[in-house]
Formats: structure tokens, C-alpha cells, sequence
């Protein structure tokens, strides 16, 4: 095995050129895109509009944001401590079940 990571797609060496059938096209190559015409002179200038001002926000009562934020929290913390003691009772039982048997 070479070191060198691209041997593997190279193609083997061959004694002989290959040279095509006389039936056979050569090799089409790509000359790249065509060059573009430039716009005559008597085009105007493409015209960019400035963009309107940004629109005023609605102020926002921060008091209310904060109670909601709080009610929020309230309701998380009580499922998780429901959900947490459910999961304690549910390992009790089957840890009580299995001992039993």
C-alpha cells in the first residue's frame, strides 16, 4: 500500500498511448462560459430605493411579563415534584414486588 491517498484513482500505467478509433471524436474540452456583453451606455443606471424606517414596537408591561414568567415557573416546579414523586412511588412498588416473590 502507497502513502499516497489519490494512487487509488489514478489509472494504471500503460506501455502504449491509447489512441482513439479513427471512427472515434477526441476528447471534447470545456472553454468555459461565454464572455458577457457589458449594457450599452445609453442603459440607465439600475436605481436601488433606500428602505423605509423601521416601524415603532408596542411598548411592553414588564410587570405582567413577570407575573406570567413567575405563574410559569410555579406550574413547572409543582409537575416536576409530581412527576418525581410518582417515579419514587413506581421504584418502591416494583422494588417491593420483586423482593416479595
Amino acid at each position: 500500500m502507497t502513502s499516497d491517498p489519490d494512487s487509488v484513482w489514478r489509472r494504471p500505467p500503460t506501455s502504449e498511448p491509447v489512441e482513439p478509433e479513427a471512427g472515434e471524436a477526441p476528447e471534447p474540452t470545456y472553454s468555459g462560459p461565454p464572455r458577457t456583453q457589458r449594457p450599452p451606455r445609453t442603459q440607465p443606471a439600475p436605481l436601488i430605493q433606500p428602505l423605509p424606517p423601521p416601524r415603532v414596537l408596542p411598548a411592553q408591561d414588564h410587570d405582567a411579563i413577570d407575573a406570567e414568567e413567575q405563574q410559569a415557573r410555579v406550574i413547572t416546579v409543582g409537575l416536576s415534584i409530581v412527576a418525581g414523586v410518582l417515579a419514587v412511588l413506581l421504584l418502591l412498588f416494583v422494588t417491593l414486588r420483586a423482593l416479595s416473590q
